[in-house]
């Protein structure tokens, strides 16, 4: 395992960079909050930085279009911070797809039901998953 992992980062320094690099990230994106209004600053994320270039991905066109706006002031905010930017480009980060659920369905069962539900479960062993089930529908229905 360790042969293939060698082989795949090539050595350890190749971590190392990586790492170097996630942490340079991570220290400029505290900086681009710092010189942000807060609003926009929770729509906009550091995505990458090479050759002097920051790119910067924010969550909408109207964000990134505020962001364009600010970048001459925020070049001199990063190169006030220690962190020498020279330009920076703006991308529309493509927004996170949730999976629809389905909500779950309405159990309705009578107070009766529900207490010989309960009253049956109370008779199986405590670790059954039968049990659980049973009281977890008695639990979830709506009388």
């Amino acid at each position: 395992m360790s042969k293939l992992l060698n082989r795949f980062l090539g050595s350890g320094d190749a971590l190392a960079r990586l790492q170097d690099h996630a942490a340079r990230l991570r220290r400029l994106q505290v900086v681009l909050e710092r010189g942000l209004p807060p609003l926009l600053a929770g729509l906009c994320r550091v995505a990458n930085l090479k050759d002097g270039a920051l790119v910067i991905a924010a969550s909408g066109g109207a964000a990134a279009a505020r962001l364009k706006q600010m970048t001459p002031s925020l070049v001199e905010h990063f190169a006030q911070a220690g962190h020498l930017v020279q330009s920076i480009k703006v991308k529309v980060a493509t927004p996170e797809v949730t999976q629809w659920r389905r909500p779950a369905p309405d159990r309705h069962i009578s107070p009766t039901a529900k207490a010989s539900l309960n009253a049956f479960a109370a008779t199986l062993p405590a670790d059954s998953p039968l049990r659980a089930s049973l009281e977890r529908l008695a639990l979830r229905s709506k009388d």
